[in-house]
This record gives structure tokens, sequence and C-alpha cells, in this order.
């Protein structure tokens, strides 16, 4: 996948990525909202391997760019046959706030509902992460429901997310009467 729209794009993590993602993904200040407040233990090495993996596992990681620099990354698994489950993350801090997120994520959901062929799309977030709330709100997810003390941080503190979903339906609803006011 490849999606560019003027200086945003969304792209498929290669190998050459691991470094990358290897910085951001055992900064604990990055992953706090993962639930990995002192970062992930994983090495450039096995991030290369599971880039390699990840189209075999129903899986793909995707690097955010702008202007050419990665800023994140974004991921998208296959649930089942209409459903797709998405992560997304700004790890570049002097990034954030910006309003990429919500764009990056409206460009990501055009490409999952009109060129992959998904119907819903669905994701969790933490309950104390109210920036990621207000985006997904924003842009049409809709709560489902929510999983309090569902597992277990780095810390030993318990965990609660609340589940989303946006269906096809409803955000092709919500862009068409937009477009028309």
């Amino acid at each position: 996948m490849n999606i560019t729209k003027e200086n945003l794009t969304i792209r498929d993590a290669v190998i050459s990525d691991a470094a990358k993602l290897g910085t951001w993904w055992r900064d604990g200040e990055v992953m706090v909202h993962a639930g990995f407040p002192k970062g992930l233990p994983i090495t450039d090495e096995e991030i290369a391997r599971e880039i390699e993996e990840y189209s075999d596992k129903g899986l793909r990681v995707f690097i955010i760019e702008v202007d050419s620099i990665p800023i994140g990354e974004m991921n998208y698994r296959h649930q089942k046959d209409d459903t797709a489950s998405i992560g997304i993350k700004i790890c570049e801090t002097s990034m954030q706030g910006k309003g990429y997120g919500t764009t990056i994520l409206k460009l990501f959901i055009e490409e999952l509902f009109n060129t992959l062929g998904y119907d819903r799309i669905t994701l969790d977030t933490n309950l104390n992460n109210k920036r990621a709330q207000h985006t997904y709100e924003k842009i049409g997810f809709q709560k489902t429901g929510v999983r309090y003390d569902c597992w277990t941080d780095q810390m030993g503190e318990s965990q609660s997310v609340f589940d989303y979903e946006l269906l096809k339906s409803e955000y092709q609803k919500q862009r068409e009467i937009v477009m028309v006011e």
C-alpha cells in the first residue's frame, strides 16, 4: 500500500524501517498509551523478521511520513471477511497535535473501505487516552463497549479500553452530509 496526499504518505513498512520502528517501540514515552511505559524489549533484527512475516499473519504495518520523514506507524489486521482492526501512533512527539492523525486516518479508512473492500473497521483505545478518543469520534467511530481491567501493563497496573467501530455505510452517509453542506 502506498497512499499519498500532498505532503503525507502511508507506505508499507519494509525491512529497512526496522531500526526506526525499534527506536519508537523501545521508547516508553512513545509506547505508554499502548500499555508499554518501559517500551518493548525487542531488537531491530526481531522487527525485521516480523516485517517479513506480516502479510502471512493477516497483519500489515505501515510507516506514516510527512515530507518524506517518518513520524509514526499504523497497522491493520484482517479480522474476518468484512472487518479490519486498526491501530495508529504518531511517534514523533513534535508532530503530535497537528492534525496529522485525523488526516492520515481518513486516508487509511478510504483505502480499507474502497480499495480493500472492508465494511467494518474496529479499534480500541485506553480509557485514559482522551486525545485518541476525540480523534476517532470526530471521524465517526462509535463506541461499542468498554472492557474494564482487561489486561495488565508492564507496571502491573490493570488497564481498561473502549472498543470502537466504524461501518462503511455510516461513514459514507456522514461524508455525503458533509459534501452537501
